[in-house]
């Protein structure tokens, strides 16, 4: 059987994350999502990172997370918030007797899908598929109708310029005539 090797950036940096419940269609993090919130306010208050965009769907979840300089170590982040999440919920009919044996409450899959950003274009394009993912989904038209998605913190926050504006001298702009007419008509 192959095994994966997960990349850690000792230095943190930008990720983009897909986890998924084990069982497709189950809508338990949307019937629990104030559960859901509570286990990602522990996992930061333990271990912190920012919080770029998220979207919760029914049974997945993308997010971009900005981890600190001195600590990539996303996995145990994203395993906290499962377990304290998981912790709270009653196992699920579907657990093999495997899951049962490890102990397992088999809500989750195990692997989550990760991507480190690559730089400002790479990380618009991984904002805008979290914020979009709803509509794709088919849940909502536009991303701003979806409840459970961060679209709404970032549109609420306002931007200031990050440079000094400096009133500028703006030079008269040429008036145009249209080409249409003959030149006598554009002077009377």
């Amino acid at each position: 059987m192959a095994r994966l090797r997960q990349l850690h950036d000792p230095g943190g940096g930008t990720y983009f994350f897909t986890l998924r419940l084990a069982q497709r269609g189950d809508d338990v993090l949307l019937r629990r999502i104030p559960l859901l919130r509570q286990a990602l306010r522990e996992t930061l208050a333990r271990r912190p990172f920012h919080i770029d965009a998220i979207a919760v769907l029914p049974d997945a979840i993308h997010t971009v997370w900005t981890l600190p300089a001195q600590d990539g170590d996303y996995a145990k982040r994203i395993g906290m918030w499962k377990a304290r999440f998981s912790k709270h919920l009653p196992p699920p009919p579907h657990r093999s007797l495997r899951q049962i044996k490890r102990g397992e409450k088999g809500i989750w899959q195990r692997r989550f899908w990760e991507h480190k950003i690559q730089g400002a274009a790479d990380f618009e394009r991984h904002r805008n598929l979290v914020h979009l993912s709803p509509v794709h989904a088919g849940f909502c038209q536009r991303p701003e109708d979806w409840p459970f998605s961060a679209i709404h913190r970032e549109r609420a926050r306002v931007i200031e310029p990050e440079f000094e504006v400096l009133e500028e001298e703006v030079a008269p702009v040429p008036r145009r005539y249209p080409t249409h007419m003959p030149p006598e008509r554009l002077h009377s």
